[in-house]
């Protein structure tokens, strides 16, 4: 089992930036590749983003193309996820996950889960 844990949502301002941090313990970290997902109230969990064990792999939604990236750094066991141009329709919970199946879009293929990081953006 992997434990994760998201750090880094806060509230911006429309056009400005947040980097997100997932904190992985327990099994090998390497083994996996992480997603980022995200809820907003009164909506359906979103893919994010995920990338490959190795990071040479990501895969975007459409909602985070051009404006989000994902890397990792293994030695650190974490995973980023450095969004830029937020607007306030990007106002959720975002959550890490990982897997054993790629960098997938599809939520059931994850695992573990972390509690969720807030991310408040205002106009």
């Amino acid at each position: 089992q992997v434990q994760l844990v998201e750090s880094g949502g806060g509230l911006v301002q429309a056009g400005g930036s947040l980097r997100l941090s997932c904190v992985a313990s327990g099994r090998t970290f390497t083994n996996y590749a992480v997603g980022w997902f995200r809820r907003a109230p009164g909506k359906d969990r979103e893919f994010v983003g995920a990338i490959s064990w190795s990071g040479g792999i990501t895969l975007y939604g459409d909602s985070a193309k051009g404006r989000f990236s994902i890397s990792r750094d293994n030695a650190k066991n974490t995973v980023f996820l450095q969004m830029n141009d937020l607007k306030p329709e990007d106002t959720a919970v975002y959550y890490c996950a990982v897997t054993l199946w790629g960098s997938n879009p599809d939520p059931s293929k994850y695992t573990s889960w972390g509690q969720g990081t807030q991310v408040t953006v205002y106009s």
